[in-house]
């Protein structure tokens, strides 16, 4: 490597000392070199050429902005919104362009119904940030939580809690020694459309399904076992929790119109039929399947149907539960599922493949011994190291377009792309605390940096078309730019355009000149981080001076991107 040092101003009495220092200051200034530290937030590792192109959409919690982000960590686009609101707890990005944001008012805790997931607003908004639809549910009756499901025809699926009082729950048959708060939050799915205002077109209630052996006066008494299409009302993994059931998923299969659901409360998947009328979605008849809102798949814990024993259980408190399209790459079929298992392991999280055995003659889910298959996953799919990929909670399973998975722990904020080999292509942590960025360098313990999901968009998306994704400023304060720059030669656009610093090296002074008006707020680090100049630019030029300043270097901030680094020699 060739070092060229151009416009220094050297003082009369150089020793080798000072040019010594002077190298190896000059030696920091060059991306990538000198680095011993290795990162902890951002982009950790990459394999540029082996990563699925695209751009990832970020929701993070406990703040309200959406981002998208490229290879290097870099917000080329931003949805920002009022500070009261947060996640609640999803986001997509359409073909159109538009965005479609699920949230919540951060002081949702003191609502009429509150557990973990809720929700309260959905809105449909424009690239540019303008709210162009709003449905809004959440009272003492109805909430709705976790996820929604953008479909072909521009409506959307919402799951709901919907309240059932201690009477009404007993009157269906449920055990009155699992009632904990003396009431329960069943679940239901409807769909709406942002072209029709709130008119709700379809609807699903887990309630219209229910079976129950504990009570043999009422209408819905009869044999769990013999009828594994209902739900057992009084199934209880969570000690009598109200949130009951807990979907914190949902997905949509246009081609064979079924809708997925992952059920926590079950630790299970449920497949039910969308092609019925709302009466037949409250039946057990009706629709391509013939038996109306019953349940035509379920897949992950037969003991809910009492079928099997806890060795043949497969998932354990899982998430993100969808179809996948043919994907030759990552031998992939069409109608395969994919799965977040978050407690595969007692140290561990997984993602998995699983391959159903779905006959297209007659356009049903197959069983063996009374369990519908199959009886294993297909595929699973971890960390190299496994005990560094852990998340209780949340979290995420994407296939990509190269035939990569992309899986995100977001109780961590960790995300990698892992090649169908197995290896890591690509290696994240989400750089917030609470909701604010963090400097290159900080240790970020559980539930800092928490997500719901991590999603990649291919590069040619539709949405993408005629946009500006030139990048803008990294997510993490002070970031190590030297990934980045050594593999692509990309460089961060600054929002004030070409920054330039003469001269640098400096002893005396420099000058800051910047193409724009103005320039915001100035603030000028050491490399300890501490600041030792701040100020606000009116003007495009601005002088510093630095005679004074210990040797060393400085870097520049400008509103709060860092931009340029300087080199003080003395």
């Amino acid at each position: 490597m060739q070092f060229r040092l151009q416009n220094v101003k050297y003082r009369t009495a150089v020793g080798f000392n000072q040019r010594l220092f002077i190298f190896l200051c000059i030696l920091q200034l060059i991306p990538g070199a000198g680095q011993a530290q290795q990162n902890t937030v951002g982009v950790l590792a990459a394999d540029f050429p082996a990563r699925s192109k695209g751009y990832d959409l970020l929701y993070p919690n406990n703040q309200s902005k959406t981002f998208l982000i490229d290879q290097c960590g870099r917000i080329v686009h931003q949805w920002l919104d009022d500070d009261q609101w947060r996640p609640g707890n999803v986001a997509y990005l359409l073909e159109s362009g538009n965005l479609i944001r699920a949230k919540r008012n951060f002081q949702s805790i003191n609502d009429p119904i509150w557990f973990s997931g809720g929700g309260e607003l959905v809105e449909l908004v424009s690239w540019e940030g303008e709210v162009l639809w709003q449905f809004h549910q959440n009272d003492s009756i109805k909430r709705i939580h976790h996820d929604i499901e953008p479909m072909p025809n521009g409506h959307i699926l919402l799951v709901s809690w919907e309240l059932k009082t201690r009477e009404e729950a007993i009157e269906y048959g449920r055990d009155p020694s699992k009632l904990l708060e003396q009431r329960l939050f069943p679940d239901y799915v409807f769909e709406v459309s942002p072209e029709h205002g709130d008119s709700i077109f379809w609807a699903w209630h887990a309630w219209d399904h229910v079976i129950q052996d504990y009570d043999p006066a009422k209408p819905n008494f009869g044999a769990v076992a013999d009828h594994p299409e209902l739900i057992d009302l009084n199934f209880d993994s969570r000690n009598g929790f109200p949130d009951w059931l807990h979907i914190n998923s949902v997905d949509y299969n246009p081609e064979l119109d079924q809708i997925m659901l992952s059920v926590l409360g079950f630790n299970e998947i449920w497949i039910i039929d969308h092609s019925t009328t709302r009466e037949e979605a409250a039946s057990h008849q009706g629709g391509r399947s013939g038996r109306g809102g019953d349940l035509i798949y379920r897949w992950g814990n037969p003991q809910t149907y009492r079928q099997g024993s806890a060795q043949d259980q497969r998932l354990f408190g899982q998430h993100d539960a969808h179809w996948l399209g043919m994907n030759a790459a990552a031998d992939i079929r069409r109608g395969d599922i994919a799965v977040f298992n978050n407690h595969f392991a007692t140290d561990y999280s997984a993602g998995h493949v699983i391959r159903p055995a779905f006959d297209s003659v007659t356009g049903s889910y197959r069983m063996d011994a009374d369990q519908w298959l199959p009886a294993g996953y297909e595929r699973t799919l971890t960390h190299p190291q496994p005990d560094k990929f852990q998340s209780g909670s949340v979290s995420s399973i994407q296939l990509l377009e190269n035939g990569n998975f992309l899986l995100c722990a977001g109780q961590i904020g960790y995300t990698i792309e892992l090649e169908p080999g197995g290896g890591i292509v690509w290696e994240y942590v989400l750089p917030l605390r609470s909701g604010f960025p963090v400097a290159q360098g900080t240790e970020l313990k559980l539930n800092y940096n928490f997500i719901f999901r991590q999603s990649r968009y291919d590069e040619g998306y539709p949405a993408f078309t005629g946009k500006d994704l030139s990048p803008i400023m990294y997510l993490e304060e002070d970031p190590d730019e030297s990934l980045c720059e050594l593999s692509t030669g990309n460089r961060v656009r600054s929002a004030h355009k070409d920054i330039r610093i003469l001269p640098n090296p400096a002893d005396d002074y420099f000058q800051i000149s910047v193409d724009g008006a103005i320039i915001g707020n100035l603030d000028i680090c050491n490399t300890s981080g501490v600041r030792v100049y701040h100020r606000y630019i009116p003007s495009p030029e601005h002088e510093i001076p630095v005679g004074d300043w210990p040797a060393g270097i400085y870097l520049i901030k400008i509103s709060g991107s860092v931009l340029q680094k300087v080199l003080v020699i003395k």
